[in-house]
């Protein structure tokens, strides 16, 4: 019997100039702030801000993303051997950004910026959501030209040769393409998302679409972690992964967010 499978061996560099290497997750990593930004505009044209708000609550996005998802790596998955060596944790191009750590990174941004410039965090959160989920499916692609985060072995025809995966034995059999089933998942969020907010013409209920996000995009997380391969050695053996467990506390703050919207409706 012939299994099926896709045969996926690309290179994570798109091209290299002066030395610098331009890798596909930069780009994805770059077009998630690019198309965020410009689907933001439509919102703040719609609803009467002034984009200059815009341009400093970008600033304040990509610093709490980056610094999130960085510590949220090194503290949830590797703290003894980043605790070793420091200055690694300054090294962001070498790889390690942590899905869970970038939501708190924003959610403490969001806090810092609501704070400074008196704009509702529920207002922001509302909107910001929705394009984090596009975010979210971009960089799930840019996991993808890496070949990284990928599944278990599986007999399923769509199932994926990772080549040029960094453990020989890992490229032998064809496995989940997880990255393609997360990003798929957060690229329905988004539509999904991006309609109730039109639907509702620009006004829903303060809290409802960052609970509906927090359900929905961790609520996935979750599910699809149980046929992911573990990503650090602690997480062999665990019935629960660490991307489990963070995802939780997400889901039932999403649950009463949407509660509270209700209540307030």
């Amino acid at each position: 019997m012939i299994l099926l499978s896709v045969t996926w061996n690309p290179s994570p560099e798109i091209f290299e100039i002066w030395g610098f290497a331009v890798r596909w997750y930069g780009l994805f990593f770059a077009l998630s702030f690019f198309f965020g930004y410009l689907i933001m505009q439509k919102f703040f044209n719609k609803e009467g801000v002034p984009i200059s708000l815009l341009d400093e609550l970008t600033t304040y996005m990509i610093v709490g993303t980056i610094i999130g998802a960085r510590l949220g790596h090194v503290f949830f998955y590797e703290p003894e051997w980043y605790l070793a060596h420091p200055i690694k944790i300054l090294k962001v191009w070498e790889g390690g950004l942590a899905s869970h750590g970038a939501g708190v990174g924003i959610i403490l941004s969001i806090l810092v910026f609501s704070y400074f410039r008196k704009k509702p965090f529920l207002w922001v959160m509302d909107r910001i959501v929705i394009v984090v989920a596009l975010a979210g499916f971009l960089i799930r692609m840019g996991n993808l030209m890496n070949s990284e985060i990928y599944g278990l072995p599986t007999t399923l025809p769509w199932g994926f040769n990772f080549l040029s995966s960094t453990t020989p034995s890992d490229a032998l059999l064809p496995r989940h393409p997880t990255q393609i089933y997360e990003g798929l998942s957060y690229l329905a969020i988004f539509f999904l998302l991006w309609w109730y907010y039109y639907k509702k013409d620009g006004k829903p209920a303060p809290g409802f679409l960052f609970g509906v996000f927090m359900i929905l995009v961790f609520g996935m997380r979750f599910i699809i972690e149980f046929i992911k391969e573990p990503q650090v050695g602690f997480e062999h053996g665990l019935y629960l992964n660490m991307g489990q467990l963070l995802s939780i506390p997400f889901v039932i703050a999403g649950i009463t967010f949407v509660y509270l919207s209700g209540r307030r409706r």
